[in-house]
């Protein structure tokens, strides 16, 4: 009897880890191209739409249900498409949420910027996730008031940053919004004008030994949003390194040689857009003395798992899941 027991144990969990698997398969793929714009960080910052035409591309996983369903785009980061994509992607359409993977490398004819970040600018993506939306807008299976951005590393740079109201007004077409943005480990050094203008929430997720995107940048830019009244919350893990979420990545700290961080700058907007180093009071580039390399990268499964349920948690009660 406790043999067959165990036997009908064993059935059951089997029935209901492939049912669990099989909610992850998308119900409907497709690829879109996405009209956009290759532009400077000064280019973006004064509003100048002289930059070159570009079309980058992203994969939209419809989610099994019916009707207009709630929907993440998710922006990669200097490495481009990672397994994190990926995983993530199925992760949230498994609860019934479609995903819009944006690739912001492979239309530019780059497959990273880890070591030359200068290929691009940093906040290419933000307007990038506003194509996206225009897109999404007009999609009959989108609930358009219920679309949240997601992002890491110079993805989650690029969400972070997409949530402030001037760049909505100078950029984002759509006549949507992002219904909240989630940011994982951002580089948080560079400080922008009206930068705490912002109305929806942010939930920034990230490691508290990064030295690629140190996150006490991050802990300085939230006080500074709480204190604006905004609705932010900044989640660290102990043990999680930069990209922490990726199930591929080394437990064990792994050095990216030659890849650039910011760590140590000290970056701002002065007037008209111009980033400048905040200690020389020049323009900032990344020659500069304070640019370094060299950063660490490792998957921490335990800060992964507890991020993996946060983000659900917090999406189903924006998004009024059941």
């Amino acid at each position: 009897m406790r043999a067959l027991c165990s036997a009908l144990v064993f059935v059951l969990a089997t029935a209901i880890s492939a049912q669990a698997q099989d909610k992850q398969i998308a119900a409907r793929v497709e690829l879109h191209a996405i009209p956009t714009l290759t532009l400077s960080d000064q280019q973006f910052l004064s509003g100048d739409a002289n930059g070159k035409a570009a079309t980058v591309t992203g994969e939209f996983r419809i989610a099994q249900g019916s009707g207009k369903l709630p929907a993440v785009v998710l922006i990669h980061g200097s490495g481009g498409m990672g397994p994190n994509i990926e995983a993530w992607a199925r992760e949230l359409n498994a609860v019934g949420i479609s995903t819009f993977a944006l690739d912001g490398f492979t239309g530019r004819g780059l497959t990273s910027v880890n070591m030359d970040q200068a290929l691009l600018g940093r906040l290419a993506f933000s307007l990038d996730s506003y194509r996206v939306l225009e897109i999404l807008a007009k999609h009959p299976r989108v609930d358009t008031s219920r679309i949240v951005l997601m992002g890491f590393s110079r993805g989650g740079q690029g969400t972070l940053f997409a949530s402030l109201k001037r760049f909505h007004q100078m950029w984002n077409k759509s006549g949507i919004e992002f219904a909240a943005y989630i940011p994982f480990y951002p580089d948080c050094m560079t400080t922008y004008i009206q930068d705490t203008d912002i109305d929806k929430p942010i939930r920034i997720f990230h490691g508290t030994p990064d030295d690629y995107n140190p996150v006490a940048a991050c802990r300085k830019y939230v006080e500074r949003l709480k204190g604006a009244g905004r609705d932010v919350v900044l989640t660290e893990y102990p043990n999680a390194q930069h990209g922490f979420d990726n199930l591929l990545g080394s437990a064990a700290p792994f050095t990216v040689k030659g890849a650039q961080t910011v760590r140590n700058c000290r970056i701002m907007e002065e007037p008209k857009g111009v980033l400048i180093n905040a200690v020389s009071k020049q323009p900032f580039t990344y020659k500069d003395p304070c640019v370094e390399t060299d950063p660490h990268v490792n998957h921490d499964a335990e800060a992964t798992a507890a991020a993996r349920v946060a983000v659900k948690d917090f999406l189903r009660a924006t998004f009024k899941l059941e």
